[in-house]
C-alpha cells in the first residue's frame, strides 16, 4: 500500500470523480475528510462512505474505471486499489449503517481542485468515538481531530449520540479539560455520577430534619 500523500490525493480525486459520474451518493471520510476540513493529511489510505445498497454499483464503477477490487473478510467495507493506493468503501462504520441522512449532512467542498461531498465534522468524530471498545480506546488518535475541527463540531449532538459509551465519556472529559470542547459539554448523564450533593462518606442523614427546632432552655454562656 502506498503511503505517498500525493499519490493518495490523486487516487482520492479519481475515485470521487468515478462515483460522481456513476451518480452514486457518497461522502469523503477518514483522514482525508479531516484534511479537507483543515486538519493534517492522511498517509495511509482513502475512505469513502456509501450506502449498503450502492456497494455493488460503486465497486463496478471503480473496476470499470481501471481499479481492482477486493472483498475482505470484514462485513462493513469493501476495498479497491488504484495501483498501490488503497481505497476503503465503507457502508457500516462503527456499527452504524450509512444512511441517506448521514450523506445529506455531508458538505460539498473543493478538495485539491475537485468538489466532492465531505462527511460532517460531527459524523467524523462520532465514527471515531463509537469505534472505541474495552480492547481499543486510543484517545491520542481522536484528540487532534477534535482540536482541529472543534469549531465545526456539534458537541451537544456528540454528547447525546454517545451517551451509552463510557469511552466517549472519557474523551469528552479530556476534551473539555483541555479546552477543546466547550465548558459544560460533559453534562451529568447517569453513567455512575451522583447529580446530588457531595457524598457524606456513607453516614446516614435524617431525610426530614426539623426545620424549626425548639430553642434550648439552657442559659447561654456568659461572655468572657
Amino acid at each position: 500500500m502506498s503511503g505517498d500523500p500525493d499519490a493518495l490525493i490523486v487516487t482520492m480525486k479519481r475515485v470521487a470523480s468515478t462515483l460522481k459520474a456513476a451518480d452514486i451518493p457518497f461522502a469523503l471520510a477518514g483522514g482525508f475528510a479531516v484534511y479537507a476540513r483543515g486538519g493534517p493529511a492522511s498517509t495511509h489510505d482513502v475512505d469513502f462512505l456509501i450506502r449498503p445498497s450502492d456497494v455493488q454499483s460503486a465497486v463496478g464503477a471503480c473496476v470499470e474505471a481501471g481499479l481492482r477490487s477486493e472483498h475482505p473478510p470484514e462485513d462493513w467495507l469493501v476495498k479497491v486499489y488504484d495501483g498501490d493506493c488503497l481505497v476503503d468503501l465503507i457502508f457500516r462504520p462503527s456499527e452504524r449503517e450509512v444512511t441517506f441522512d448521514m450523506l445529506e449532512r455531508a458538505e460539498e467542498l473543493p478538495v485539491e481542485a475537485v468538489r466532492m461531498p465531505v462527511l460532517s465534522a460531527t459524523d467524523l468524530l462520532l465514527n471515531k468515538l463509537l469505534a472505541f471498545t474495552e480492547h481499543y480506546c486510543d484517545l491520542a488518535t481522536v484528540l487532534p481531530l477534535g482540536r482541529a475541527l472543534r469549531e465545526q463540531i456539534d458537541w451537544n449532538l456528540v454528547h447525546d449520540a454517545t451517551a451509552h459509551s463510557p469511552y466517549a465519556e472519557a474523551f469528552l472529559l479530556a476534551a473539555e479539560r483541555l479546552g477543546i470542547a466547550p465548558p459544560g459539554t460533559l453534562r451529568l448523564r447517569g453513567l455512575g455520577h451522583d447529580a446530588g450533593p457531595a457524598s457524606t462518606g456513607g453516614a446516614e442523614t435524617d431525610p426530614d430534619p426539623d426545620p424549626d427546632p425548639e430553642p434550648s432552655s439552657d442559659p447561654a454562656p456568659a461572655a468572657v
